[in-house]
């Protein structure tokens, strides 16, 4: 039976990648893959090196390793060669420190194109016009990384990547495709999902605290000026030293807590000047307004309590599987500025609580970012620092950061530089500004003599993209024209009843944010400092403060 499988108990690494002298020969069957990639195989198969005849793991006694553990999911489907195949292992790709990408072609051999596990903290960049293959490609590396044990995060622009959560269809475009690049054991299933949301609609409440957004994001948030972002500034300085002096009650939790702050301050400009700058209270009456559109498009239902544990995003299932964590981000992309907002707090978030752990085997998480450019227009210089500082250091925290956009250009290039894996798809060139940036974009990747790089940019199919990715000690390869192989879970996305299904039986997530809490914070704080009960404590607790004395 011809499957996609190794056949070469090689000890030691194999390295047979662009080098210099070509891709390394190794002994090989009829019609096998030469592989491009590194293979550590100590007696043990190593995925993507060949397609050749051999026996079927079912030929075995005891049952498969997919068999045990994923039992119902083992159902038979139609193989690339048309036939039967019981067999639907995602991790049939993944084997040996390397993820099955697609494959390209050396001459009339199928060459595998893989990721490897080691160097995927060094980020990626997928990029392409719109309609070319780029959610299929986040779908594969979700898919790759999941089955790797790699948990996932990536946010869903257009509910399609969605499907990853329910086994997909042996469709004749999918299995002609597998045909195309030899996976002969081609097959279908499900990954472990969790939806999020920050609308708490289409999955799982995400919150955050404001005082955990900060003063940076928040003014960035709002639109905010320079001296705008400095009073917003004061506000929490003021309400951090309220606490240190004894008020553990005037925390910033909510929109609500902001305001009420904001409006303090206003109020106590004339004393706070002294401390803490001139409150100007035009610009106060700009804040307050600027929060009241905040709540109009409901932004508020992303600030309060429970907020999120990063850590819940660390997981894998009971298979050692990583769970992918879906972010629906329909509805949160018409406020473009909440979303990458929020995705920059995620990943401060966890640049600031992850330890730090070096070069892992593989990552503790992988974040793919989708429409990264609205990570940077118009952003602050502060901000730009800000992202380019995360992601050249967050590598050391074991999470790998994909950005997927449409041009190379949309990434500033102190970012770009950081991004190691690069997977190109098709853009088009109709005017003088777009030739250039697809010039610019082969000139991003690493030679090949045998392709014109830029000319393929702009001849590639749906489904087909130029790749570069990192190997060996860290050198990008040679770029690559590859077919992207198909994904094993449903090609778009699922139906609300699935969703709500999926969600529900997601029970400890649904218990630990299904329902918001509401605890005493600095509304409730300067709501009872400005009764005449509240005035008369506050006298007495600026009496006991000169005695050193304990609110």
């Amino acid at each position: 039976m011809k499957i996609f499988a190794p056949v070469y108990p090689v000890e030691g690494l194999v390295r047979a990648r662009n080098c210099a002298s070509g891709v390394a020969q190794l002994p090989r069957a009829e019609g096998s893959l030469n592989s491009r990639g590194s293979f550590r195989a100590h007696g043990v198969a190593a995925v993507c090196v060949a397609a050749v005849s051999m026996p079927s793991r079912n030929a075995h006694s005891g049952p498969s390793r997919a068999g045990e553990a994923r039992g119902d999911q083992m159902t038979k489907t139609p193989g690339a060669s048309g036939a039967e195949n019981p067999v639907a292992d995602p991790r049939d790709y993944v084997q040996d420190g390397l993820i099955l990408i697609g494959c390209s072609h050396s001459g009339r051999e199928l060459v595998p194109e893989c990721i490897e596990l080691a160097l995927a903290n060094r980020h990626g960049l997928v990029t392409g016009a719109t309609g070319t293959g780029k959610t299929v490609t986040l779908q594969v590396l979700a898919e790759g990384f999941s089955a790797a044990g790699v948990p996932v995060f990536a946010a869903d622009i257009k509910g399609d990547l969605s499907g990853i959560a329910v086994k997909g269809d042996p469709s004749p475009k999918l299995v002609a495709r597998a045909e195309e690049i030899g996976l002969k054991r081609y097959g279908n299933t499900s990954f472990p999902t969790a939806f999020w949301d920050i609308f708490g609609v289409d999955g799982h409440p995400v919150r955050a605290t404001v005082q955990e957004m900060g003063p940076l994001l928040l003014s960035r948030l709002m639109e905010l000026t320079e001296p705008q972002e400095g009073v917003l500034n004061i506000a929490f300085r003021w309400a951090q030293d309220e606490r240190e002096a004894g008020d553990e009650r005037m925390s910033i939790l909510d929109l609500k807590d902001l305001r009420s702050v904001i409006d303090e301050m206003g109020k106590r400009a004339a004393s706070l000047r002294s401390k803490y700058g001139h409150v100007a209270t035009s610009t106060v009456g700009v804040i307050q307004r600027r929060l009241l559109v905040l709540e109009e498009q409901a932004t508020d239902k992303f600030f309060g309590e429970p907020a999120l544990d990063i850590m819940d995003f660390l997981k894998v299932d009971a298979d050692g599987h990583g769970v992918v964590n879906v972010l629906a981000a329909e509805k949160l992309m018409d406020t473009p500025r909440l979303y990458a907002t929020f995705l920059l707090w995620l990943l401060t978030e966890l640049f600031e609580k992850l330890p730090e752990v070096g070069d892992l085997e593989k990552p503790k998480l992988v974040f793919l970012f989708d429409e990264a450019h609205l990570l940077f227009n118009d952003a602050p210089k502060a901000v730009l620092e800000q992202v380019e500082r995360v992601t050249r250091l967050i590598r050391s925290k074991g999470v790998g950061v994909y950005y997927v956009t449409q041009s190379p250009g949309d990434v500033p290039d102190r970012v770009s530089a950081q991004l190691g894996n690069r997977i190109q798809h098709a853009l088009r060139a109709f005017t003088p500004k777009e030739q250039k940036a697809i010039r610019a974009a082969a000139q991003t990747f690493r030679p090949n003599p045998e392709i014109d790089t830029e000319r393929a940019i702009q001849e590639l199919k749906v489904g087909e993209a130029l790749v570069s990715l990192l190997h060996d000690k860290g050198e990008p390869s040679m770029v690559q024209r590859t077919l992207i192989r198909p994904p094993m879970s449903r090609v778009g996305p699922i139906t609300a009843e699935e969703r709500k299904n999926l969600i529900a039986k997601d029970k400890a997530n649904l218990e630990k944010y299904g329902q918001s809490l509401t605890r005493e914070s600095a509304y409730e704080r300067l709501q009872s400092r400005n009764t005449v009960g509240g005035q008369i404590k506050e006298r007495l607790s600026k009496f006991s403060n000169l005695f050193g004395l304990k609110r």
